[in-house]
């Protein structure tokens, strides 16, 4: 915690001053992002640091592998990401959702290997919304570097299926108000791939 507040004093000495304005402007008339980011939770993958946005530009939706659950029958338990969606699509009324996937993805490898048994809870059902993604990825190559890739890329690609699986998001989608994008950052050297028309990633 301490290191935490160590930061907040910088910001407030540094930051803050330079966007006080804009803080005031946000605060006074609310955000109104444009975009949906859907990404995973991993600490090395940072929208906001990605796309080079600042305050009010993006709003941010992260969990284990950048996953999208499909639709379900609202039942009065909880659906975090779900509710987030609904947020941004119904309320924000933003007009392009990017699922961003990511390499040495956690949740893609637990696909593979299974979840590690220091969380037997939560996360093996969580990502099993991705489970044909390791079927794939076993077609597909014997390589388990390759087979990660694999994973890390069906995961975006099924996020964006699910997606449409919610009503208000595919009849924005089909009426033109609402554009969906996919795509995959690189940790290690910084380079970000879109998912393209011909469902292959390529530099963006």
């Amino acid at each position: 915690m301490d290191d935490l507040l160590d930061g907040y004093r910088r910001f407030r000495n540094t930051s803050w001053p330079e966007r006080k304005a804009l803080f005031e402007k946000l605060a006074l008339k609310g955000q109104s992002p444009q975009t949906l980011v859907i990404a995973c939770s991993d600490s090395r993958v940072d929208p906001t640091m990605i796309f080079d946005v600042g305050p009010g530009e993006l709003f941010v939706v992260r969990n284990v592998a950048n996953l999208v659950p499909p639709y379900s029958v609202p039942d009065h338990t909880h659906h975090g990401t779900s509710a987030a969606i609904e947020f941004a699509v119904r309320v924000l009324q933003v007009s392009s959702i990017v699922v961003l996937g990511h390499a040495l993805c956690g949740g893609a490898r637990a696909l593979l290997d299974g979840a590690p048994d220091a969380a037997p809870d939560f996360l093996q059902d969580w990502i099993n919304i991705a489970a044909p993604a390791s079927g794939i990825a076993r077609q597909l190559s014997d390589d388990p570097v390759e087979q990660r890739r694999v994973v890390e890329e069906q995961c975006v690609k099924l996020s964006l299926k699910n997606l449409e699986t919610f009503p208000w998001v595919k009849e924005r989608v089909d009426d033109g108000r609402l554009q969906l994008h996919g795509a995959y950052f690189a940790v290690a050297t910084g380079v970000l791939e879109r998912l393209r028309t011909d469902g292959t990633f390529g530099p963006a």
